[in-house]
């Protein structure tokens, strides 16, 4: 047995294992065809997009590793005084993918990523995540970012 044909089986494993548990290992045909017409990012212009906090300024950090592609969260915390500030952006996929269509169905079916040793069972495609929403470093993408406020004895919320 070659670790081409190892891989293979465990990834017909994964794949077997998704829809024993309820899952969808693939794309419908529909959520596709969706994604064919998905060609670029929010562009200033676009509804939403002028609209927005511009929040780039910051020095945000992510907790995935260095490599990866596939940001769909930041954070950051400002020092104000006795106050802390903390950010969380979030990519704000629905901005490309509207509720209820085909995509955002296998999104809600999944709820989350799915990764094994052989195969990386993505809740959206790759296109998305790693690209047109994903919050990746020198690129512009429209995030949700709530914030927080805190007093030195952890007190919330704080009015800033």
């Amino acid at each position: 047995m070659t670790a081409a044909t190892t891989r293979s089986d465990l990834a017909r494993i994964a794949t077997q294992a998704m829809r024993e548990r309820g899952l969808l290992p693939e794309f419908s045909p529909q959520a596709l065809q969706q994604l064919a017409g998905i060609t670029r990012p929010l562009q200033p212009g676009d509804a939403l997009a002028d609209a927005v906090r511009d929040l780039r300024a910051l020095p945000w950090c992510s907790i995935d590793n260095d490599d990866s592609r596939d940001l769909d969260q930041l954070s950051v915390c400002e020092v104000m005084g006795e106050t802390v500030r903390i950010y969380v952006a979030i990519a704000e996929v629905d901005a490309l993918v509207p509720q209820g269509s085909p995509i955002d169905q296998h999104a809600h079916h999944n709820t989350t990523s799915v990764y094994t040793g052989a195969r990386i069972f993505p809740m959206l495609p790759e296109q998305l995540s790693t690209d047109l929403t994903s919050l990746n470093p020198h690129v512009d993408r429209l995030a949700w970012s709530p914030r927080w406020c805190s007093s030195p004895m952890a007190a919330w919320p704080v009015r800033p």
